[in-house]
């Protein structure tokens, strides 16, 4: 009698889908976010408005903007945002490619697994179309030097087309290449950049053909004291920490005043102090100061008659980065200050009507700083995403010194090679493999439907032409042509489609794996329901 009834285990919140169920419900939920993305890919793509629970609204094509603005519940929906999430960390571009690739080869799964395809099966011929993707992905790689300023403009422009800057496309290119090769380091052969070098500033106002690449940093904030200069020459620069302030004793303490001429004199003291702090920047030859603390009012004034431009409560990380920028060292405290711990700059200006001085024209920078300008809100974040995925491909570029064609290149020519290397190895898993390879036509597809082509048309000649051996041909989406990409300039980090076949593989075996889900339903009422 004990063994016939039913035991319970799980909490009566908790949603249990099991075998088969689990499976269709992780690939639909791929496929729903493949297909959320899917008409933004390439240069003729569309935008997304996206308006948040606050009202505020984004409008981009950007993948990993899209999807992270997405509220989902599904687990295995929010993995699937995890591999575009990782995309954008590792390379900073091709997250849209990434997520339709693991919308295809789920659903290829999805009609091998009708079939009675095991999934440990689907998930062995994968990972083998994996491995051999990426052989034949590294074989289509055409090297170049890390400073061949030509070919990184070309990787730049073809990772920007499409997206709401083409006016300005030239100008953001040359500005995010020449950003890049400033901060990049050579040790021996091995070129190395660190992405934090880098800062982008954005401010609207203006046009976006105002943005400009500032050698030294732009500091959010006015000068403290309006008789302070607006504008500086030859300026060398002070950081310091702590504030120029009469700092308050820890303890509770009462001062018994009984004059007047007490009070002057506690007065005259406490200004004496504040003279001795400001007089300590002028000596040490700055004339222009960045506090991270606050600087009081007397100093302020001593400070402007001294004809030094003061900026206080400067974030930490903009002292390290203008320490890094302008050669600067950063002190404790004024009275510390030496010649020897200032940063040279040309100029320091603060802009008119802004928060914002820019101090620039330093002699060997370290790190640079990208300054953005637009309209709108809408138009500035749009510009900075841009410019972000812009300095990324320059990075991969520099430090990898390898590229591929785009414009569907690449995903073609893999169908092409997996179909013909699943033929070799047979049995079941050169159906999987054939799937896997099948998979890839999404990316050449979503581009013919993108630029209002037909798809399967495009898609046949593109395979005709690989199958005769012209690997770097792919779809001129203007005219609707298939040319050597190459030629034509549109070329791609192989950092960006080795990470895209990489992750969505591994994603969507982990995926195929799944034959259970135990999902907690927060508030979810009632009894419990019996688990056989």
């Amino acid at each position: 009698m004990l063994a016939q009834q039913p035991v319970i285990i799980l909490k009566q919140n908790v949603e249990r889908t099991q075998g088969y169920e689990a499976q269709r419900s992780n690939i639909a939920a791929a496929k729903a976010l493949a297909e959320a993305v899917r008409s933004t890919l390439g240069p003729r793509g569309m935008d997304k408005m996206l308006m948040d629970g606050t009202g505020d609204v984004t409008i981009t094509n950007d993948g990993i903007t899209i999807l992270d603005e997405i509220s989902v519940q599904h687990p295995g929906a929010k993995m699937v945002i995890e591999v575009s999430r990782t995309q954008d960390e590792e390379v900073g571009d091709g997250t849209t490619t990434a997520v339709i690739l693991v919308g295809a080869l789920m659903e290829y799964a999805e009609s091998l697994l009708n079939k009675k395809i095991h999934p440990t099966v689907i998930c062995r011929g994968y990972r083998m179309g994996m491995q051999k993707a990426l052989e034949i992905l590294q074989s289509m790689a055409t090297k170049t030097d890390a400073y061949n300023k030509v070919i990184l403009k070309k990787i730049v422009q073809t990772a920007i087309t499409g997206k709401s800057i083409e006016d300005v496309k030239e100008k953001i290119s040359e500005i995010s290449v020449d950003a890049v090769m400033k901060v990049a380091s050579r040790d021996g052969r091995k070129v190395t950049v660190n992405e934090e070098d880098v800062k982008i500033k954005k401010h609207t106002g203006a046009t976006m053909d105002d943005a400009a690449l500032i050698m030294g940093v732009v500091i959010d904030k006015a000068r403290v004291n309006q008789e302070m200069p607006r504008s500086i020459t030859n300026a060398k620069v002070a950081l310091v920490q702590k504030e120029l302030e009469i700092k308050k004793t820890e303890v509770k303490s009462k001062i018994r005043i009984s004059s007047t001429e007490q009070l002057e004199e506690f007065a005259e003291q406490e200004r004496n102090a504040l003279k001795e702090m400001a007089d300590a920047v002028a000596a040490s030859g700055a004339n222009v100061l960045l506090c991270q603390k606050g600087i009081a009012d007397a100093a302020q004034f001593y400070l402007a008659k001294a004809g030094v431009l003061a900026i206080e409560d400067v974030p930490e990380s903009d002292m390290k980065f203008a320490a890094r920028s302008l050669g600067a060292t950063i002190v404790t405290k004024a009275e510390d200050l030496k010649k020897s711990d200032l940063g040279i700059a040309e100029k320091a200006e603060e802009v008119d009507d802004e928060e914002m001085v820019i101090i620039s024209g330093a002699k060997n920078p370290k790190t640079v700083t990208i300054l953005l300008r637009g309209s709108t809100y809408y138009l500035v974040d749009e510009l900075e995403r841009a410019v972000v995925d812009a300095t990324r491909v320059v990075m991969d570029v520099m430090e990898d010194e390898l590229f591929v064609p785009g414009g569907g290149a690449v995903e073609s020519e893999l169908t092409v090679r997996l179909r013909e290397y699943a033929v070799k190895v047979g049995g079941r898993e050169q159906m999987a493999i054939e799937a896997y390879a099948d998979a890839f036509t999404s990316i050449p597809i979503a581009l013919a439907e993108n630029s209002g082509y037909h798809p399967i048309d495009k898609l046949v000649e593109l395979k005709k032409a690989h199958a005769e051996g012209k690997k770097n041909f792919g779809l001129n989406v203007y005219t609707g042509k298939l040319v050597d990409m190459q030629k034509e300039g549109v070329i791609e980090p192989i950092r960006c489609k080795r990470q895209a076949i990489q992750s969505s593989g591994e994603a969507v075996e982990m995926l195929l794996r799944v034959d259970d889900m135990m999902v907690s339903q927060s508030g979810k009422g009632g009894m419990p329901e019996p688990m056989e």
